[in-house]
């Protein structure tokens, strides 16, 4: 029989890939939308920014209220999913690119309520040893997030209303494991009353502020890679090879983003358990700033070699995301542990907002030899603060 602990991380995880295919539901039928909602070059590069701009709202509003901290978060996990299913599935009445874009953004203002959630749900269940737990829950998140690349390779050639659809009902279905299925952790939950003092603790506490800047450098690097990368593929691909289908684009963008995302999720929090949430996070950063840099030279080149990079460069930019949570969730006072994940979350997506819209610009400019070189930036400043966070760590 399956502990009830690990029998959580199922049903969460499960609940997780499920509510995070709303994410990247739009951007994988961008065409289809420019087409339909006129959109501009300007227009264009909110919709590639409107679900962060929402995560970020909701992650700001979250955490100034100390939501995760004064309310069951189970309940919080299932309520906004079932409204980001619903916000999501709207989109197949829309003509309009101002309606649309708001509906985006209110998706995400809704997934701020998945996310950050269900690490804290998650924390609750495994006190100890949680680097492997959060792993497979990001695991879980990138999976989902990578999922509509996965859809539109066999509904590629049929109505795009199909693949918001799947979407929206896959997040019901999120919220259904959570309303049914998953049990509150064996903690003692007590209603904090509202205080601005939550969020001035987290700011306060040295080691936490520490591993957040990390992962403010990692976040910097992660969506604009998500969000770019299969634009990129594409682009190199028809260079090299102008008949390839776009059945194995699709599928080499799930690949890199998902497939490889998710090993590289569940074995980053199987060796940060063994060296330390600092010293993983350390060399994933390093990993995944040098292909930020190597992926640019390949465009144009053979497949086999722009796939190669671009699957590490999937596996190490996010095998260390989840450490930089279970480092907060590990150093955090209970008390505040859920407004310390929403906060890292709400300035971490922000940054998102910056380097997803740099890209196209610098694009134009550079071209896609370099332009992604500019997101070793981030880890490369994340390593930095990691570095001082690891002499707490030894400390402990």
């Amino acid at each position: 029989m399956i502990q009830g602990s690990w029998r959580a991380l199922i049903w969460i995880g499960l609940a997780e890939l499920c509510a995070l295919s709303l994410w990247f539901s739009a951007s994988v039928i961008a065409p289809e939308l420019v087409r339909i909602w006129h959109l501009s070059s300007n227009t264009e590069a909110w919709l590639s920014a409107s679900v962060p701009i929402g995560f970020v709202i909701g992650a700001f509003l979250s955490s100034y209220f100390g939501m995760a901290d004064r309310f069951n978060p189970r309940k919080i996990f299932a309520i906004s999913a079932f409204l980001g299913a619903l916000l999501n599935a709207l989109l197949v009445f829309v003509d309009y690119a101002f309606f649309g874009i708001t509906l985006r953004i209110l998706t995400g203002v809704a997934l701020a309520g998945v996310y950050p959630i269900a690490v804290k749900i998650l924390s609750q269940w495994f006190p100890k040893k949680r680097g492997i737990a959060i792993g497979i829950l990001i695991a879980a998140l990138t999976l989902g997030s990578s999922l509509p690349h996965f859809v539109i390779m066999f509904f590629s050639s049929v109505n795009w209303k199909i693949v918001i659809l799947i979407s929206s009902l896959l997040a019901l279905l999120s919220a259904a494991i959570v309303t049914l299925l998953l049990e509150d952790a064996p903690v003692k939950l007590s209603k904090l009353p509202f205080s601005l003092k939550l969020i001035k603790k987290v700011i306060r506490n040295k080691p936490v502020m520490l591993a957040n800047y990390g992962y403010f450098g990692h976040m910097w690097e992660l969506y604009a890679m998500w969000t770019w990368l299969p634009v990129f593929l594409i682009a190199s691909f028809t260079a090299y090879a102008p008949e390839i289908p776009y059945w194995f684009m699709a599928l080499s963008s799930f690949l890199s983003i998902g497939i490889a995302g998710g090993i590289g999720c569940v074995v980053g929090g199987v060796i940060s358990d063994r060296i330390g949430r600092a010293n993983l996070t350390i060399i994933s950063m390093c990993i995944s700033a040098i292909c930020s840099i190597l992926i640019g030279i390949t465009f144009g080149q053979p497949i086999w070699v722009t796939l190669v990079i671009s699957m590490v460069w999937g596996m190490s930019v996010i095998s260390d995301s989840a450490q930089f949570s279970a480092a907060v969730s590990e150093v955090a006072e209970v008390e505040y542990v859920g407004t310390a994940l929403t906060f890292q979350m709400c300035i971490g997506f922000l940054l998102t907002i910056f380097s997803i819209n740099l890209i196209p610009i610098l694009q134009k400019i550079i071209g896609w030899e370099w332009v992604f070189a500019i997101l070793a930036i981030g880890p490369l400043l994340g390593i930095v603060s990691m570095v001082k966070y690891r002499r707490f760590e030894m400390k402990q």
